[in-house]
């Protein structure tokens, strides 16, 4: 399968606090519902298998947009949400972290005597994936999270990652079942980590001749070297800089959805009244739903959403982040009576925001769009885990419109 690249992700600890774990549940289960509804199931296990979509996934959700606690946390949060309408989705996430990565194989066998799968398969898949990434390939990572979603037809993923505590990172790795040929040759849809040099991948295209078999793989002193990936570094530090993201994809977003109202464009009218603020959140979740792969080579650009737990690039706006589920699930309810209109606005937005790139020069500074934010998280209900957002000393607002 084809490796989609590499990204550094510094090892967190710590909980998600509760007033965001809920909304990330409902968030997550919104965007999958659409994503489902417009492209289909295999899409979604498409998706969940591209490790730069993932990052960006998780940076809308307002988890901190470079860390490891992205791949726990969403994960955590979309199992919550989607298992109990499984049945009506057609898509199941088994495993988890720590004790609960062991319960994969049970779980995977109770779903195959709902759905009619063949269990087995399923849980062989499971252990061949995991074997494959902590003992094929010796990186030097120990798997500590192993997750299995599925769909009732059959097709899977798996986002499983490794810790390395002596150097404080962490790597993720992404499967799916599409095309695969082999557990044991080239398997992998994509890995997130940092480049540590030469390692033990016994996976490689290259490394054919010196496996005989999964069950033999820990026991053969072959060594090859795994082939350089496209590189998606995410830095240790928590702040986003203009280094970070696209600042032509940032800079034409923030000016359509802040000097552009929707009045202003025929295709958005049934998202008028929509303030700017949430306009924001709701074209950056529109490009999770609808954008193309190439969109998400800069996650930190999505953490623009709702803002990050950590406070970076500033606190989530919980009010912004409330009005963004109502307006996406009420729009949901009205497609599935028959009236797409109003999702079909919001995919529409992220059109008309992607052709805007085309003729547009950046000329802002990112430190004064996050300073606003943070001036303006008061208004918003901002949060973080070290407590509310303060109403601050009067500031002059930026002028975008001279962009």
């Amino acid at each position: 399968m084809k490796r989609f690249g590499t990204a550094t992700l510094p090892l967190h600890y710590g909980k998600v606090p509760p007033w965001l774990y809920e909304r990330m549940s409902i968030l997550g289960l919104s965007i999958v519902e659409v994503i489902l509804a417009d492209y289909g199931k295999n899409e979604v296990l498409k998706r969940l298998a591209d490790p730069f979509w993932f990052q960006s996934f998780g940076a809308v959700m307002g988890m901190d947009w470079h860390s490891s606690g992205i791949t726990t946390s969403v994960m955590g949060a979309l199992k919550r949400s989607i298992n109990p309408v499984s049945k009506e989705l057609g898509l199941y996430i088994c495993g988890g972290k720590g004790r609960f990565s062991k319960e994969t194989p049970n779980e995977l066998l109770l779903i195959a005597d709902k759905t009619g799968l063949d269990g087995n398969d399923l849980v062989r898949a499971s252990k061949l994936s995991a074997k494959v990434d902590n003992t094929a390939i010796q990186d030097g990572y120990q798997l500590y999270l192993h997750n299995f979603i599925l769909s009732d037809e059959g097709s899977w993923s798996v986002v499983q990652q490794g810790m390395n505590d002596s150097d404080g990172t962490a790597r993720r790795y992404h499967w799916h079942s599409e095309n695969m040929e082999s557990f044991v040759d080239a398997p992998h849809k994509g890995i997130q980590g940092i480049n540590r040099g030469n390692i033990l991948n016994l996976t490689a295209t290259e490394a054919q001749e010196n496996r005989k078999g999964i069950l033999e793989i820990s026991h053969t002193n072959s060594e090859k070297i795994m082939q350089d990936f496209a590189n998606l570094i995410l830095p240790n530090h928590h702040d986003v800089r203009a280094s970070d993201v696209d600042l032509k994809k940032l800079g034409t977003l923030l000016y359509m959805t802040r000097e552009n109202q929707p009045e202003n464009f025929e295709e958005l009218l049934l998202l008028k009244g929509v303030g700017p603020r949430t306009l924001q959140s709701l074209a950056l979740v529109s490009e999770v739903i609808h954008g193309a792969p190439s969109r998400f080579r800069d996650p930190a650009r999505f953490s623009f959403a709702h803002g990050g737990k950590d406070g970076h690039p500033f606190p989530v706006p919980i009010n912004v982040y409330d009005e963004t589920i109502s307006i996406l699930q009420k729009g949901i309810e009205k497609s599935k009576l028959g009236n797409s209109d109003k999702l079909q606005s919001i995919n529409k937005l992220h059109t008309v925001i992607s052709e805007a790139e085309k003729n547009f020069t950046p000329d802002f500074d990112i430190n004064e769009v996050m300073e606003e934010e943070r001036q303006n998280s008061w208004r918003f209900g901002g949060k973080t885990v070290f407590g509310d957002a303060e109403k601050p000393a009067p500031s002059k607002p930026i002028q975008l419109s001279l962009f």
